[in-house]
């Protein structure tokens, strides 16, 4: 009898063992299932910005894209020696990454706009390394604008990735990024959590003086012309009055261009007019 109730203690023992065992396995499984890295380049500290937020909110991993050679962080200097090395077809040598890139399912992969695209480095990046069968979800920093064509240059640069809707924020308004960030990867799936769904813009209407007036107080501060209003479309939000202008001017190459530009008016006391983005 002795010997009966010793051997089935032992096999109740093997077996809770073993169901230890498994319910590790599952949840190791588990924890390493949609792994996220989020990957970055920034010169002067805005996509860094962007890229620490992005991981404080969903509890990533992060990592930073270094060159061998730094670009030194002056606006004209970047811009001659990356326009030369566009002309010339070449790309900047990489530091190696600390992080495997084929450990996740997950990367967010961030940048400045540099000529209407990613920077250099990110170009660098993605004929080095191999991202097929990852989710890319681009984020990027911009002067203007930039999202939708370095997403579409991304797209062509890596066919076996599937790139997401990415996120882009100006510069000159990073310190909106933890709000923006929190609605942005709520809305795509990347954090739990709901949001009222931002209505639709209205039919686009002509130009009125008032929607010039606010489209100056947003838009003619910046370095660069960046056209005229002449059809607007408007939406209104608990915390905003937002405007999506269709604007005529002149492009990079000197010919006439069609551009849509957004800004919005917080509805704080206050509160200025900002443009937030230059789709062209």
């Amino acid at each position: 009898m002795k010997k009966l109730l010793l051997s089935m203690a032992m096999i109740t023992a093997i077996t809770a063992s073993c169901t230890n065992r498994q319910a590790q396995n599952t949840n190791s499984q588990a924890e390493n299932t949609n792994r996220q890295l989020v990957l970055y380049y920034s010169e002067t500290g805005s996509t860094k910005a962007v890229a620490e937020e992005l991981q404080k909110q969903l509890g990533a991993d992060i990592e930073a894209i270094e060159c061998v050679n730094p670009y030194s962080g002056n606006f004209q200097e970047t811009i001659q020696r990356s326009g030369q090395e566009r002309e010339k077809g070449e790309t900047p040598a990489l530091k190696e990454l600390k992080s495997n890139i084929a450990d996740y399912d997950v990367i967010f992969l961030g940048y400045p706009i540099w000529f209407g695209t990613y920077a250099m480095p990110i170009a660098t990046l993605v004929k080095e390394q191999d991202f097929a069968g990852k989710t890319i979800v681009p984020f990027c920093t911009f002067g203007s604008g930039g999202l939708n064509t370095s997403t579409d240059a991304l797209t062509k640069a890596l066919p076996k990735a599937t790139i997401k809707k990415g996120y882009g924020v100006r510069t000159a308004r990073v310190a909106a990024a933890e709000k923006e960030l929190d609605r942005f990867l709520k809305e795509n799936g990347y954090k739990e959590g709901e949001v009222t769904p931002l209505p639709d813009y209205s039919e686009q209407q002509p130009v009125t003086e008032e929607d010039k007036a606010i489209f100056d107080a947003a838009c003619s501060s910046y370095q660069f012309p960046l056209g005229t209003p002449e059809t607007v479309g408007k939406r209104t939000t608990g915390e905003s009055n937002d405007y999506k202008f269709i604007v005529k001017g002149k492009g990079m190459n000197g010919e006439e261009s069609t551009s849509t530009i957004f800004v919005t008016v917080g509805k704080a006391e206050g509160a200025k007019p900002e443009f937030t983005e230059v789709v062209r």
